[in-house]
Order: structure tokens, then sequence, then C-alpha cells
């Protein structure tokens, strides 16, 4: 339905959403596909309304996120919340461009409850791992413990362990990246004037003609974190060709994603109470390029 409104100050999709009540998600999407227009001219998301334009619109609702298999490991489940294992090449939630083929969908597939509260596109989702990266994600049931999860995540109160073989030899057994992230473009990069304190911590787990087995543990959550700041020090997550580990060495041991894996996860249980600690191994495809290099 096509609809015309005297617009309010603001963001033009915040400003839609707010007056229409329609999901944000479904207003950017009408956005991108030309079915917004601002004083007949068609306008970006982000664009300013001064407040009194002529807004046309019209918005095609979302269809339910569908159930889709096939399913994933879970390795750690109670009534509020469960830990899985995410395969590399997943995303994490649908997008307003994209329906399918996400967790959420392999997650309502295996008739698994999700918590209402994070939303039509993301319901249980606290936090997520870049489509390339494998391993251990906890996903909230209830919304309750979405609150409870958001809020651990946001003080830093979980804490996640990740295995990375990175190119070259890194100088110390241990050390910090203390780097802050901003966005240039689609890609993250350190920004050290407008950019988002970011810290990772890192630790040698072995040394290899080549290359070393990292084990990085975040101690902010910005978006591809690790793999920048590896980056940065001139020591490139093999296989990540955004961020320069492409090349030769990564396709000599078969390597065609990012060798970044969340091995390790714990936290204090945000309803019992509990401590609850989860490990995962490495995937097979990952051993096997490890075992080339050694």
């Amino acid at each position: 339905m096509r609809r015309t409104l005297v617009a309010e100050e603001g963001r033009l999709d915040a400003v839609i959403a707010r007056m229409t009540g329609e999901a944000r998600a479904d207003v950017q999407r009408a956005i991108t596909s030309g079915k917004v227009q601002v004083d007949g001219e068609p306008r970006p998301k982000a664009f300013r309304l001064r407040g009194g334009e002529r807004v046309t619109l019209e918005i095609e609702r979302d269809e339910p996120i569908a159930a889709e298999g096939p399913s994933v490991p879970i390795r750690y489940e109670d009534d509020h919340l469960l830990v899985i294992v995410k395969p590399a090449g997943l995303v994490t939630h649908p997008s307003a461009g994209r329906r399918g083929g996400t967790l959420v969908n392999r997650l309502l597939g295996m008739g698994v409850p999700l918590a209402p509260a994070g939303g039509p596109l993301r319901p249980g989702i606290v936090h997520r791992l870049d489509v390339g990266t494998s391993g251990l994600l906890v996903v909230a049931k209830t919304d309750e413990s979405y609150e409870a999860l958001r809020s651990m995540f946001g003080v830093h109160a979980v804490e996640r362990g990740y295995l990375a073989l990175v190119r070259g030899a890194v100088a110390n057994d241990a050390f910090a990246v203390d780097a802050p992230l901003g966005r240039r473009a689609a890609k993250i990069v350190v920004d050290a004037t407008e950019g988002r304190q970011a810290e990772t911590g890192f630790e040698v787990r072995e040394r290899l003609d080549g290359a070393t087995l990292l084990e990085a543990v975040p101690r902010t959550g910005r978006t591809h974190q690790i793999r920048v700041h590896l980056a940065a020090i001139g020591h490139p997550i093999l296989g990540d060709r955004a961020y320069g580990g492409g090349g030769n060495d990564a396709r000599r041991v078969g390597l065609e994603r990012p060798f970044l894996h969340a091995w390790r996860l714990s936290f204090i249980h945000p309803v019992g109470g509990d401590p609850v600690e989860v490990v995962e191994d490495l995937p097979e495809e990952l051993v096997e390029a490890l075992a080339r290099f050694r």
C-alpha cells in the first residue's frame, strides 16, 4: 500500500519506522529498492530530514523467517540458553536482503525457542561470528536470558578464546594489541583518531615453519577485531583474503577460509549463577591445514 506522510526531523529510516510503526528492516529494504521518495526524490536510509518534507513510501512486510536444515551441534543446553557450534560459511542471522541460509534458520529448523527480544531478524542472537569463522556461540532462548547475556557481553563478562594461525613468527610468546577500530567503506581499519577502543590479548600456542598458532582473547567486541589487529601487526590470519592472509602459503595448505575458530567460551550462567565452560576442538579442515605446516 502506497502512503504519504509529512516527515518529522531525523534520519530517514528511523523517522519512517517511528511514524508508521513498521519494522526498521522493512523500511530499509523499501528505501534500497527505491520505494521511498522524499519530495519526489529517492534518498539513502541515512538521509537527514529537516522536518516537513513529503515522504511517499510503499513497504512490504517481512515474511516470517523460515525453518531450515541441517541442524548444528549443541554443546550445552538448558531452559534458558544453549551453546552451539557454527560452521564456517554460515551467516549468523538473516538481514533485510537475506532471509534464508543462516544459523537462525537452522535453529528454527531444530525447534529451538529463540528469545523474541532479539527482534524479527535476530531472535536469540546476543553475539555473532563472522561468516568465515567457526566455533562456539551462545544463543538465548528467553527474553530474560537475552537481556542478561547482552549486558554480560557489554561489560566483557563472557570470556571467549579463539585459535588463529597467522603468517610468520610473532616476536613475543604473549602480547596484546590495543588499537582503535573504525569502518572505511566495507572494511574495518585501525583508526587512531575516530575509531572505537579495541584490545585483544594473544598467546603463542605453537610455533611452526612460516606460521604461528595463537590463542586470541578479545577484551572488547568490535567487528573483525582479531582479524584487523593481527593484520595491523604484520601477521594476518592465513586464509583471510580480506585482510592480507591469502596467498601461496594459505593455498598450499588448502585454506579456503580464515584459520579462525572460536574454541573456548566461559561465563557465569545469567539465571542459575553456575559457571558454564565449553570447549570445541578445531574442525577437520583446520586440523588438516595445521598438519601440513608441521
